[in-house]
């Protein structure tokens, strides 16, 4: 009877009272998953929308190599949102940060963790971001970062499971805010004037996103460096 009073008093008190989970414990899990990727490559189908290019799909690779290595090759363009093309745990998780656990939240069925992180370097660009994670497969189904001088962004996240058994990204939306008098760093174009449009609408801040789709994953299987001491966007 004692423990059955004991029980109640339990199930009560976790009602009224829920555990908070712990923030670290979850990134550290998230941090652990992917650092068992030691390289990959991988096609992309890139879409642009943005307000000051105007240009049709286009094909690229990517290559990743641990613990911060990226090189995409693509043919006629590089449109690189640093953020969004280079995204990994690692990038965000290696350096100082604290961090707090939000709530509960769920997307596409799936109940996440919302986790808030602050990085503590000075040499970050990015002031908050709040990150959505699957619990079970220890991955970020999607981000949301406020940056300086200006802009957000946020990172939309679907995945595969490999053949080798990791699960990586199927598809990404990159979506930000930027004032079309300054670009923002870690935005690099090269294309030519056709692609331009004259930009005269008034409105300061302006929204674009990057689709990207991928496929043909090959992971594990070895990198050489010379692959990443290639120009971005450059065969």
């Amino acid at each position: 009877m004692i423990k059955q009073i004991l029980l109640l008093i339990l199930i009560l008190s976790s009602s009224i009272f829920p555990q908070v989970k712990n923030p670290e414990t979850i990134l550290e899990k998230v941090k652990s998953e992917f650092e068992k990727i030691e390289d990959y490559q991988v096609d992309v189908k890139i879409k642009v929308d943005v307000y000051f290019l105007k240009m049709p799909d286009r094909q690229a690779k990517i290559f990743y190599k641990k613990p911060d290595k990226f090189n995409i090759e693509s043919e006629g363009f590089a449109l690189l949102p640093k953020e969004g093309f280079s995204f990994s745990p690692l990038s965000l998780l290696n350096s100082k940060y604290t961090s707090f656990y939000e709530r509960d939240d769920t997307i596409k069925g799936i109940v996440t963790s919302v986790i808030k992180v602050i990085p503590l370097e000075g040499s970050s660009d990015v002031i908050l971001s709040t990150l959505w994670i699957d619990t079970k497969r220890n991955i970020i189904m999607e981000i949301e970062s406020s940056r300086k001088p200006t802009g957000n962004y946020s990172i939309d996240f679907d995945y595969l499971k490999t053949s080798e058994g990791f699960y990586l990204p199927s598809s990404m939306v990159f979506s930000f805010s930027i004032d079309k008098s300054v670009m923002p760093r870690g935005f690099e174009i090269e294309t030519d004037s056709e692609t331009r449009k004259t930009v005269s609408d008034s409105t300061k801040t302006k929204k674009g996103t990057v689709y990207l789709d991928y496929s043909n994953y090959i992971v594990n299987k070895g990198i050489p460096d010379e692959v990443f001491n290639k120009k971005d966007g450059k065969k």
